[in-house]
C-alpha cells in the first residue's frame, strides 16, 4: 500500500519521570500520547489529542507531576500503552501516514516501549524530525527546544509545555510553517 500523505500525525509523548534517576525496579514509559494532525494540502492543524496512559511499571513522581501537571490520580482510570496504540493505528492510520516529533526521544521511546510490552510499533518507518528540520531550514548552529523555536519564530506557546496535547498541538504550527516556506520558496 502506497503511504498516505493527506495527513502529518504530529506526536509528542511525556513519560514518567523524575529529579534524577528512576527509583529501582522503574522505568520511564509512556503516560501521555499527544497527536495533532496536519492537513498537508492546506498546511493546517486539524484536530488535536490526548491519549492519556495508566502506568503499569512506574509511579508518577511528583517531579513529573509538577513537570507535566499530570497526576497519579488522572491516570488510575486511564487506558492501556496497547490500547493506545490500537487506536492510533486504527482511528489515525498510523502505519501509513508520515509521523513527526519534535527530536528523536519520541521515536526511540515509542519504539522502546513497543519492544518491552510486546506491543506491535504503531508506525511505518517514516518519522520526520521537526527539531532537526527547523534547525537545517533556519541556518542554526545547533538544534533547539521547542520553547526557544516559538521565540525564534515570534509565537507563543499555546496551552501548557511539557503536555502533550498542547506540545503536539505547537509542534505542528511550527511544521505547518516550515512547509509552507518550502512551497513559497519552490514556486517560480
Amino acid at each position: 500500500m502506497a503511504k498516505l500523505l493527506d495527513t502529518i500525525l504530529v506526536i509528542d509523548l511525556e513519560s514518567t519521570c523524575w529529579d534524577g534517576p528512576p527509583p529501582e525496579g522503574q522505568l520511564s514509559e509512556i503516560i501521555e500520547i499527544g497527536l495533532c494532525t496536519v492537513d498537508v494540502r492546506r498546511l493546517e492543524r486539524t484536530s488535536k489529542q490526548s491519549l492519556l496512559i495508566k502506568p503499569e511499571r512506574s509511579t508518577v513522581s511528583e517531579f513529573c507531576t509538577h513537570l507535566t501537571t499530570l497526576t497519579a490520580g488522572q491516570l488510575s482510570n486511564a487506558g492501556s500503552f496497547q490500547d493506545a496504540v490500537r487506536l492510533l493505528r486504527k482511528q489515525h492510520l498510523s502505519r501509513d501516514r508520515l509521523w513527526a516529533s519534535w527530536g528523536d526521544y519520541d521515536r526511540r521511546q515509542m519504539e522502546r516501549q513497543c519492544r518491552d510490552s510486546g506491543v506491535a510499533y504503531p508506525f511505518g518507518p517514516s518519522h520526520l524530525n521537526v527539531k532537526s528540520f527547523f534547525a537545517i531550514a533556519l541556518g542554526e548552529e545547533h538544534e533547539l527546544g521547542m520553547d526557544s523555536a516559538c521565540d525564534r519564530l515570534g509565537v507563543a506557546l499555546e496551552g501548557t509545555h511539557h503536555r502533550g496535547i498542547d506540545d503536539a498541538w505547537n509542534i505542528a504550527g511550527i511544521l505547518c510553517w516550515l512547509l509552507g516556506c518550502v512551497r513559497n520558496t519552490g514556486k517560480r
